[in-house]
């Protein structure tokens, strides 16, 4: 599936995460902000949060993507540099951390690229969200909800997923 490709958009969805005081809170964003990284870096600057905004993205089974924002600081996190072929977000998040979109011979292989530590310090370290965005059987929103469980707003993040209907 491409973008060219579908219209409705699917299951595709952006949700921001914050934390005031000890409770998560989480909701869904315009589903217009999964193909424009502008627009959803700018939403997440609205956010009210002193500790900063996530920003997640889940486009069809095909990839997520994790924004983190605190301050004027950016991390980002894509799950497969080779979406970047068909998606123009993905592309946009490349061309922000100064990746260059993958040659044909390199596109046969699921790869992350960024922030590898995005989460850490929030419980999830490299080696799990590496080893969860390289899990092919998960589709893009079920890895973004075990993240959610495994950090601590699992229930925030399921309330906001199931409001889309």
């Amino acid at each position: 599936m491409t973008e060219l490709d579908d219209d409705d958009d699917g299951g595709d969805f952006a949700a921001v995460a914050y934390r005031e005081e000890d409770y998560w809170d989480v909701y869904l964003l315009p589903v217009a902000l999964t193909q424009d990284f502008k627009g959803l870096l700018h939403a997440l600057r609205q956010q009210p949060s002193i500790s900063g905004a996530i920003g997640m993205l889940a486009i069809g089974d095909d990839f997520f993507v994790i924004v983190r924002l605190y301050g004027d600081d950016v991390s980002l996190f894509l799950s497969d540099v080779t979406a970047s072929v068909d998606w123009q977000v993905a592309r946009d998040v490349l061309e922000y951390l100064d990746i260059d979109v993958p040659d044909d011979e390199d596109l046969d292989q699921v790869l992350p690229a960024g922030d590898m530590s995005v989460l850490a310090d929030l419980g999830l370290d490299e080696m799990e969200l590496g080893a969860l965005a390289g899990d092919l059987d998960l589709y893009p929103d079920e890895v973004l909800a075990s993240i959610a469980e495994r950090i601590g707003f699992h229930q925030a993040f399921q309330r906001a997923v199931d409001s889309m209907g």
